[in-house]
Formats: C-alpha cells, structure tokens, sequence
C-alpha cells in the first residue's frame, strides 16, 4: 500500500517530464527549420502542462518538488523553446538584436515564473499578475506559424518588436483572468458548452488564425483592462 502511494506521486511528474522533453523536440524541429512542427509542439507542450497540476490535484499528490520541476519545465518548454523558435526563424538574421531579443525573452520569463512562486500564496487564484510564460510563448509560436504560412518572412523583424512587446507583458502589473476557478450554473454551463463547440468548430477550420486571434484578444486583455480602469478611476476623481 505504502509503494502504491508513493509511485502515485509520479504520475504529475510524468507529465511534467513529457513537457520538458516536447520542449526540447521543438528546439530540435526548430534548429532544423521545420517551425511548423516546432511551433505545434510548444502548444503540446502546453496541453502537459496542464495536466500536471490537475492530476496532482485529482490525485492529491501536490508537492513543493512538483511546483518547482513544474517551474523548471516551465522556463525550457515556454522560455528557451520559442526563443529559439524566434532566433532560428528571423534572429539569426539580424545579428545581436536577435540574439538580445531571445535572451531577454527567456530571461523576463524566468523573472515572470520566481515572482509567480513566491506570490502564488497570497495572490488572487483567479488572476495572473502579468501575462503567464505559457501563454506568451503560444503568442509567439502562432505569429511564427502565421508569418510562414503566409510567407511573411520580409516583414518578420515585426515579430521580434513583438517578443519585446510580451516580453515587458511578463513582468508587468496587468490582470489576466486565470480561468482556473470559474464556478458556472446550469443555463451558463449550457451556453459555455455551446460557444466553446463552435469555437473548436473554428479552430478546426482556421486553427492557426484561430489560435493567434485567440491568443492575440487575451495579451490585449492586460493593458487594456488598465486603461479601462485608469479612465473610471480618472472620472470619478474629477467628480
């Protein structure tokens, strides 16, 4: 019984492992210039990620080791996979700025992951302070994919305008909507079920626009909120 239990305390890690070695693929897929299966894998890389901490949760097998393989896997997978993901699809061509524009990727990154860690007790589990590492790193594997799929490469020094963009996103004070806690009643769980069939409906069809334009609305969330806030903040003080 006591081995069951402990093997048990694998199974979240497994996963999490499986997350670090997709991202490891993409870098590899990545350096031989397939960056369609590369970009593919960072969002399979993301589907594992997930699951790590809900099985824990299920399995009741949450650990303070899980948290921080998590994070490590968190930093190759969604950290040094789309940078290098960006350098081998542009950077390279525009020497130092490439390189820099990489590096301060993953290092904002890993900045965004410790101040996660050491907040996670006392923030708000339904908001991200800051735009998270996974979905930055999706931002930027569907805009590659984007750019070659529509054979964009002669305006592709805009994509790392845009990793600079998510980059300072990561470290910022915005809100993000967490969706990890959302409760629905019964007409709304309807309504949700329906809306997110048509959404896979459309992904189906157009999954790379789909994915960037998805992905695109929540980067845009942040600052947008703020702005929001700052204006009803600015009216109520003149009154």
């Amino acid at each position: 019984m006591k081995r069951n239990i402990k093997l048990i305390y694998l199974l979240p890690n497994l996963f999490t492992a499986s997350s670090i070695f997709i991202g490891v693929l993409s870098i590899v897929e990545a350096s031989k210039e397939d960056f369609n299966s590369a970009a593919w894998l960072i969002l399979l890389a993301l589907v594992f990620d997930g699951l790590d901490g809900r099985v824990a949760r299920m399995t009741n097998t949450t650990s303070q080791f899980g948290v921080e393989f998590d994070s490590l896997a968190d930093i190759i997978s969604f950290g040094i996979a789309p940078a290098m993901l960006l350098y081998f699809f542009t950077g390279n061509e525009f020497g130092r700025f490439g390189i820099l524009v990489s590096a301060l990727y993953v290092i904002f990154g890993a900045i965004r992951l410790a101040r996660f860690n050491i907040c996670t007790a006392k923030a708000d589990p339904n908001v991200f302070i800051g735009l998270p590492i996974p979905t930055a790193a999706i931002f930027i594997s569907m805009w590659i994919l984007l750019f070659h799929k529509y054979a964009l490469e002669n305006y592709s020094i805009l994509l790392l305008f845009l990793c600079l963009g998510i980059s300072l996103l990561m470290v910022s004070n915005f809100r993000y909507p967490s969706f990890k806690k959302i409760q629905l009643d019964r007409p709304m769980l309807f309504k949700t079920m329906i809306t997110l069939v048509l959404a896979t409906s459309l992904l189906y069809l157009f999954s790379t626009e789909g994915f960037a334009l998805i992905i695109l609305l929540y980067v845009l969330y942040g600052p947008i909120r703020a702005l929001y806030t700052y204006n009803i903040r600015k009216i109520h003080f003149k009154r």
